[in-house]
């Protein structure tokens, strides 16, 4: 029920709002490259973030409302979603919900303000804003794209063995 009243909160004109890019299916990806799905309600963020990404290489594709995000997700397979300003933390929380459900595998990676703290507890990474790096956000995303082995965190280093561990035999 609570989706309900999230959708019916979004006007008709919001509705019709279409991601902002669609890529055909036999796109090539190259390593290194990532079709990225950038959600938020700071359309000037958006702007910045698109741009970056893009000429980092990666494909980004911006949806700023619950129905845009579901169509996204129907038509691009994404590699990481970049989840930024929502108007409050329950509609940010239904953001994630909706990318985890409609695009399972898809990294995501919550932008948040530095004072207000992470929203998302089950997000795969987290960026602080505001930052000093405008090059954190890139690194970030290619921090995801790379394989993890499982079970582990990537933004948290292994520390190293000690000469007194042992490995178990």
């Amino acid at each position: 029920m609570a989706n309900n009243q999230f959708f019916r909160s979004v006007t008709s004109a919001q509705r019709r709002d279409a991601c902002l890019i669609d890529f055909s299916r036999d796109l090539r990806i190259l390593p290194g490259m990532a079709v990225v799905l950038c959600t938020g309600v700071e359309q000037g963020l958006l702007t910045t973030r698109k741009m970056m990404l893009e000429r980092a290489g990666h494909m980004v594709v911006v949806a700023t409302t619950p129905p845009a995000i579901i169509k996204a997700c129907q038509r691009n397979t994404f590699h990481v979603a970049v989840v930024g300003q929502e108007e409050n933390p329950e509609k940010k929380k239904r953001v994630f919900a909706l990318i985890r459900r409609h695009c399972p595998s898809t990294k995501i990676l919550e932008v948040y303000p530095i004072e207000v703290g992470r929203t998302l507890k089950d997000a795969d990474d987290w960026l602080a804003l505001p930052k000093q790096e405008p090059t954190e956000l890139i690194e970030r995303v290619a921090t995801l794209l790379r394989p993890q082995p499982f079970g582990t965190n990537p933004t948290v280093m292994a520390e190293p063995r000690r000469a007194t561990d042992k490995a178990d035999a």
